[in-house]
Protein backbone atom coordinates (compact mmCIF):
# COMPACT_ATOMS: atom_id res chain seq x y z
CA UNK A 1 0.00 0.00 0.00
CA UNK A 2 1.44 3.32 -1.01
CA UNK A 3 1.10 6.36 0.75
CA UNK A 4 1.01 9.88 -0.44
CA UNK A 5 2.93 13.07 1.50
CA UNK A 6 1.54 16.47 -0.01
CA UNK A 7 4.10 19.26 0.79
CA UNK A 8 1.31 21.45 -0.56
CA UNK A 9 -1.04 19.94 2.14
CA UNK A 10 1.49 20.32 5.04
CA UNK A 11 2.79 23.59 4.13
CA UNK A 12 -1.20 24.93 3.92
CA UNK A 13 -1.65 23.47 7.98
CA UNK A 14 2.03 25.32 8.39
CA UNK A 15 0.48 28.24 6.99
CA UNK A 16 -2.99 28.21 9.00
CA UNK A 17 -1.05 27.02 12.22
CA UNK A 18 1.13 30.24 12.27
CA UNK A 19 -1.93 32.64 11.01
CA UNK A 20 -3.48 31.44 13.74
CA UNK A 21 -1.32 31.66 16.76
CA UNK A 22 -0.06 35.16 14.69
CA UNK A 23 -3.99 36.60 15.14
CA UNK A 24 -4.53 34.97 18.87
CA UNK A 25 -1.16 35.08 20.61
CA UNK A 26 -2.31 31.70 21.75
CA UNK A 27 0.04 28.53 21.42
CA UNK A 28 -2.65 26.22 22.15
CA UNK A 29 -2.74 24.87 18.36
CA UNK A 30 1.06 23.65 18.33
CA UNK A 31 0.23 22.45 21.47
CA UNK A 32 -2.52 20.37 20.23
CA UNK A 33 -0.26 19.88 17.21
CA UNK A 34 2.44 18.70 18.89
CA UNK A 35 -0.26 16.05 20.91
CA UNK A 36 -1.41 14.71 17.79
CA UNK A 37 1.94 14.05 16.57
CA UNK A 38 3.08 12.10 19.80
CA UNK A 39 -0.36 10.17 19.70
CA UNK A 40 -0.01 9.31 16.18
CA UNK A 41 4.03 8.26 17.16
CA UNK A 42 2.32 6.40 20.29
CA UNK A 43 -0.46 4.80 18.23
CA UNK A 44 2.61 3.49 15.63
CA UNK A 45 4.54 1.84 18.41
CA UNK A 46 1.85 0.14 19.93
CA UNK A 47 0.73 -1.60 16.69
CA UNK A 48 4.12 -2.50 15.94
CA UNK A 49 5.05 -4.47 19.48
CA UNK A 50 1.67 -6.08 19.17
CA UNK A 51 1.38 -7.05 15.89
CA UNK A 52 5.13 -7.20 14.26
CA UNK A 53 8.21 -7.35 17.29
CA UNK A 54 6.31 -8.05 20.24
CA UNK A 55 9.75 -8.70 22.09
CA UNK A 56 10.79 -4.58 22.33
CA UNK A 57 7.31 -4.30 24.31
CA UNK A 58 9.75 -3.26 26.97
CA UNK A 59 12.00 -0.26 25.44
CA UNK A 60 8.32 0.69 23.32
CA UNK A 61 7.09 1.09 27.15
CA UNK A 62 9.89 2.20 29.21
CA UNK A 63 10.08 5.34 26.49
CA UNK A 64 6.23 5.50 27.10
CA UNK A 65 5.99 5.39 30.37
CA UNK A 66 9.31 8.36 30.69
CA UNK A 67 7.92 10.39 28.16
CA UNK A 68 4.10 10.56 30.27
CA UNK A 69 6.23 10.94 33.17
CA UNK A 70 7.90 14.10 32.23
CA UNK A 71 4.38 15.56 30.58
CA UNK A 72 2.54 14.76 33.87
CA UNK A 73 5.29 16.61 35.74
CA UNK A 74 4.56 19.27 33.33
CA UNK A 75 1.13 19.60 33.67
CA UNK A 76 1.65 19.48 37.81
CA UNK A 77 4.08 22.44 37.27
CA UNK A 78 1.34 23.96 34.85
CA UNK A 79 -1.82 23.63 37.37
CA UNK A 80 -0.04 24.36 40.63
CA UNK A 81 2.54 26.69 39.14
CA UNK A 82 1.39 29.25 42.01
CA UNK A 83 1.57 27.16 44.78
CA UNK A 84 4.86 25.32 44.02
CA UNK A 85 6.79 28.81 43.37
CA UNK A 86 5.20 30.02 46.81
CA UNK A 87 6.52 26.61 48.44
CA UNK A 88 10.13 27.03 46.88
CA UNK A 89 10.38 30.43 48.99
CA UNK A 90 9.81 28.25 52.11
CA UNK A 91 11.83 25.20 51.12
CA UNK A 92 15.69 24.78 51.14
CA UNK A 93 17.27 25.41 48.15
CA UNK A 94 18.22 21.83 47.05
CA UNK A 95 14.36 21.27 48.16
CA UNK A 96 13.26 24.16 45.84
CA UNK A 97 15.14 22.90 42.77
CA UNK A 98 13.81 19.54 42.74
CA UNK A 99 10.07 21.18 42.52
CA UNK A 100 11.11 22.48 39.30
CA UNK A 101 8.92 20.29 37.17
CA UNK A 102 8.78 22.65 33.98
CA UNK A 103 13.14 21.73 34.12
CA UNK A 104 12.00 17.57 34.55
CA UNK A 105 9.67 17.88 31.83
CA UNK A 106 12.55 18.43 29.30
CA UNK A 107 14.63 16.20 31.25
CA UNK A 108 12.04 12.82 30.66
CA UNK A 109 10.82 13.94 27.54
CA UNK A 110 14.54 14.14 26.26
CA UNK A 111 15.25 10.75 27.82
CA UNK A 112 12.04 9.36 26.09
CA UNK A 113 12.61 10.64 22.51
CA UNK A 114 16.30 8.99 23.30
CA UNK A 115 14.66 5.86 23.72
CA UNK A 116 12.08 6.27 21.11
CA UNK A 117 14.57 6.89 18.13
CA UNK A 118 16.44 4.06 19.92
CA UNK A 119 13.51 2.42 19.51
CA UNK A 120 12.97 2.79 16.12
CA UNK A 121 16.26 2.34 15.14
CA UNK A 122 16.27 -1.10 16.22
CA UNK A 123 12.70 -1.66 14.14
CA UNK A 124 14.38 -0.58 11.01
CA UNK A 125 18.07 -2.63 11.49
CA UNK A 126 15.39 -5.44 12.26
CA UNK A 127 13.47 -5.01 9.10
CA UNK A 128 16.79 -4.69 6.95
CA UNK A 129 17.75 -8.16 8.22
CA UNK A 130 20.92 -6.72 10.04
CA UNK A 131 21.15 -7.77 14.16
CA UNK A 132 20.58 -4.76 16.56
CA UNK A 133 21.64 -5.60 19.88
CA UNK A 134 21.18 -2.97 22.62
CA UNK A 135 23.79 -2.45 25.16
CA UNK A 136 24.49 0.10 28.15
CA UNK A 137 27.42 2.60 28.01
CA UNK A 138 28.98 1.92 31.65
CA UNK A 139 26.15 -0.18 32.53
CA UNK A 140 23.33 3.04 32.53
CA UNK A 141 22.80 4.73 28.99
CA UNK A 142 21.70 2.47 26.08
CA UNK A 143 23.22 2.43 23.04
CA UNK A 144 22.47 0.32 19.71
CA UNK A 145 25.37 -1.97 18.00
CA UNK A 146 24.45 -3.86 14.94
CA UNK A 147 25.83 -6.64 13.59
CA UNK A 148 27.12 -7.31 10.41
CA UNK A 149 24.36 -9.53 8.60
CA UNK A 150 25.43 -13.55 8.68
CA UNK A 151 26.28 -14.33 5.11
CA UNK A 152 24.81 -17.68 4.31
Amino acid sequence: MKTHFSWRHSLNCGKHLLMDYLRYKSGCSFQVMYGVLVACLVMRSVFIVTWVYPWLRGLCYTSLGIFMLGFLLWNIDNIFCDSLRASRQVLPPGVGVVTQFHAWWHIFTGLGSYLHVLFSLQIRSTYLKHRPKVKFLCGVWPTLHIEPQKTS
